[in-house]
């Protein structure tokens, strides 16, 4: 009998690092809901924001998070079980990404639901959403716009704003009142300190549900120091429906123009965080029809999550790093995950629970794997090469892409169209990098022949 459980242990945690398979739920969730705790402030974060922009009332509010969550399981699952379209099209990668809601969409979110309420922000992401479905089709035409040396940029520029974040969570929420209070760090680094001694030395399920761990007993350490807010949980409902078109939506073109250029930026992101867990993951690029299945999954989830009275989906960075850091690819896993967000979308009280995670807590157990996406676009920066062509091209798309951005004051005379590039880092990045690599093709023999080594993983 404990040979026998002893057998079953062993194949589990062999299991975990395959993409297929079926482990134990003993061993599935705890690795599943590490991924739906490291995402979830997140995913609930630019909700809460666009909620209190447009005046929404508590109810709306709690309807809105209830379908975030929902929606954002329901995404998840399909990139990790896809539907297909025929033998040429999938939606959906298969692939261990995690979806949830986007915070590239906040800043214009913010000006449309000011000026036209919630239901011009629903409607702009809801027609906003058909530029990424064509970039899903048709992306075995475009992503020549799109090689390692451009992907990587943008996932460089990622990972640099993510650990911007991650610091922000772990000095305890960006505008706190107890910003950087010594009780905020000391919480947030008893967490880090438990996330690597177990990385470190831990083994079998301890070192794989590290960052779990870690953020149980933050939580635990937390609530003892009077830093768990209760009042959102006791008043929660305990059961409630995500439904649909709880909004009405209206249709205006500068909010879909708008959206739509995110849109583009949401797609780029999705293929840099598909490309970092299949180098983290499996040591390749993703594959075309990878990448496509993942961008159509992402454009099918903005989709609905407009439906349903949510904020678009995009693949989520931290839950890369994760993939990244543990290496734990198996489908199973994360869909356990999946599975625990939409049935937080039903219980209100359960999503209060997790939302209830005191941000230093959570930027312990995080903050380090944010760092795993910077590095993952080093690797693939790395692979493209760095010949004299290829620094000319990061130099300028990181001068211009992180650089200008980080001071928009450089380029507020500058005519709208053009100004409107350097709004934001990652698109900055990616429109940059694109020109510049086709401004200086590749001229030597060695530099195609990387190229396409890398193109084709």
């Amino acid at each position: 009998m404990y040979a026998d459980r002893k057998n079953t242990r062993e194949q589990d945690q062999k299991m975990v690092y395959e993409l297929d398979g079926r482990p134990s739920l003993s061993t599935a969730v705890p690795l599943g809901l590490q991924h739906v705790l490291a995402m979830f402030t997140s995913n609930l974060a630019p909700i809460l924001i666009i909620a209190g922009v447009c005046g929404l009332s508590g109810a709306d509010t709690v309807t809105m998070v209830q379908c975030a969550m929902f929606v954002s399981g329901l995404t998840t699952f399909i990139q990790l079980y896809p539907l297909r379209l025929g033998s040429r099209y999938q939606v959906g990668a298969r692939l261990p990404i995690v979806m949830g809601t986007s915070f590239t969409f906040v800043p214009t979110a913010s000006a449309v639901g000011a000026a036209g309420g919630i239901g011009a922000v629903l409607g702009g992401c809801l027609a906003g959403s058909l530029v990424e479905v064509f970039m899903g089709f048709f992306y075995k035409y475009i992503r020549r716009f799109f090689p390692p040396l451009v992907v990587g940029c943008t996932l460089v520029t990622i990972g640099v704003n993510l650990l911007g974040i991650g610091v922000d969570y772990f000095a305890g929420g960006a505008g706190a009142a107890d910003y950087g209070s010594l009780k905020n760090l000391a919480v947030a680094s008893f967490v880090l300190v438990i996330v690597i001694l177990l990385q470190r030395f831990g083994k079998g399920l301890a070192k794989n549900a590290a960052i779990l761990i870690g953020l149980v007993a933050g939580y635990v350490a937390a609530a003892f120091l009077g830093m768990v807010d209760a009042a959102p949980i006791a008043e929660a409902a305990w059961f409630g429906l995500p439904l649909p078109m709880q909004f009405k939506m209206t249709f205006q073109l500068a909010a879909i123009m708008s959206f739509a250029a995110l849109f583009v930026t949401s797609g780029l992101e999705t293929i840099g965080n598909t490309s970092g867990i299949t180098m983290a993951g499996f040591d390749r690029e993703a594959t075309e029809r990878e990448t496509s299945g993942a961008i159509l999954a992402d454009a099918l989830g903005s989709t609905t999550a407009a439906i349903f009275n949510a904020l678009p989906n995009t693949a989520f960075g931290q839950n890369a790093g994760i993939v990244a850091m543990t290496r734990v690819v198996n489908r199973w896993c994360i869909a356990t995950g999946a599975f625990i967000l939409m049935v937080s979308g039903f219980f209100p009280k359960l999503g209060a629970i997790f939302s209830a995670i005191p941000n230093a807590v959570l930027g312990g157990a995080i903050i380090t794997v944010f760092g795993m996406i910077l590095i993952n676009g080093i690797k693939m920066i790395a692979k493209a090469g760095f010949s004299e062509r290829n620094i000319l091209v990061m130099g300028l798309t990181f001068v211009f892409g992180i650089g200008v951005p980080a001071h928009p004051e450089a380029v507020a005379q500058l005519p709208g169209f053009i100004r409107f590039i350097f709004n934001d880092a990652v698109t900055a990045t990616c429109i940059v990098a694109i020109i510049a690599n086709i401004l200086f093709p590749m001229r030597d023999q060695g530099d195609i022949e990387k190229a396409k080594e890398a193109m084709m993983g």
